[in-house]
């Protein structure tokens, strides 16, 4: 320790005493040494430094209070890892969490759609007009399909063209496809460009390609499976060929599934619990059929 005396102008007797280079906080006390001499000894004084293990659960203390995370004190070097730790949590269950409110979204639009109220009398025939109307057309062509295939299924058993039964085989098929070709016309030029304004069951890409909808694929085969059948008929009907039943057959068998499918999907499609999810009454009674 080391005492320096210094005498003030104002006839104080200070007293400093230097510490040891460890002190890190001091305090100054100003204590009277006589009435008589007015001198006053200004001492610094030592103060022992907290032990770093009590600052360290001091500060740890202070953390855990204002932290919503853990309450568990974590050591200096481990804490970039919890970090990561927690970050790479949350990224893994972003997915998860998208794919919960999908989920949760696609069951809100189930539940509204399962609130409507059921089409009973009147207005379920206004709904269901399209529908109706479509179902005599493709019930015509039903009839008309099953004559022929009775027909094909006679058996391998062959025909004269020129003869009564077999003239009428081939102009009833070939009446048959005229028929169920013009139908689809008149369908894809004023039915179906005002139902795909708001049904996509009915769009096309603009193109005739695999990016239109099903019904308008399904046009497609049907008209390749026609083309083939009337060329084998018109060569019966020229004189070309023999009239084959197991050949005609062959040719209903291509692409019959296809039409009988879309016979059926098409009605339902227009049917009143599907259209009323995109039109009015009223507006159904002004969409041409």
């Amino acid at each position: 320790m080391i005492i320096r005396h210094i005498t003030t102008g104002a006839g104080f007797h200070l007293v400093a005493n230097r510490l040891p280079l460890r002190s890190t906080t001091i305090a100054l006390r100003l204590t009277p040494i006589t009435r008589r001499d007015r001198t006053f000894t200004a001492s610094l004084i030592s103060l022992p430094r907290p032990p770093l293990e009590r600052g360290i659960r001091s500060n740890t203390a202070n953390m855990s209070s204002t932290s919503d995370v853990s309450s568990t004190t974590l050591p200096t070097d481990s804490t970039s890892e919890a970090s990561s730790s927690i970050t790479s949590s949350s990224t893994a269950q972003e997915p998860t969490t998208v794919l919960k409110e999908e989920q949760s979204s696609d069951a809100q639009q189930t539940k509204e759609e399962k609130k409507l109220p059921p089409l009973k009398g009147a207005e379920f025939h206004g709904y269901n007009r399209l529908a109706e109307h479509m179902d005599v057309f493709h019930a015509h062509f039903r009839t008309s399909w099953n004559a022929l295939w009775a027909a094909a299924c006679v058996g391998n058993s062959k025909s004269k063209a020129s003869s009564r039964g077999g003239r009428s085989i081939i102009n009833d098929g070939l009446a048959f496809i005229s028929q169920l070709e013009m139908h689809h016309s008149i369908e894809e030029t004023y039915i179906f460009p005002i139902l795909a304004r708001r049904m996509p069951e009915f769009r096309t890409d603009g193109k005739g390609g695999k990016g239109a909808a099903e019904l308008l694929q399904q046009h497609r085969d049907i008209h390749d499976g026609m083309e083939g059948m009337r060329k084998y008929l018109r060569a019966c009907r020229d004189g070309e060929k023999e009239l084959d039943m197991s050949t005609l057959k062959a040719q209903m068998e291509s692409w019959g599934s296809v039409l009988w499918k879309h016979l059926d999907q098409e009605v339902e499609t227009l049917g009143a619990e599907n259209m009323r999810k995109y039109w009015t009454v009223e507006e159904i009674r002004r969409i041409p059929m």
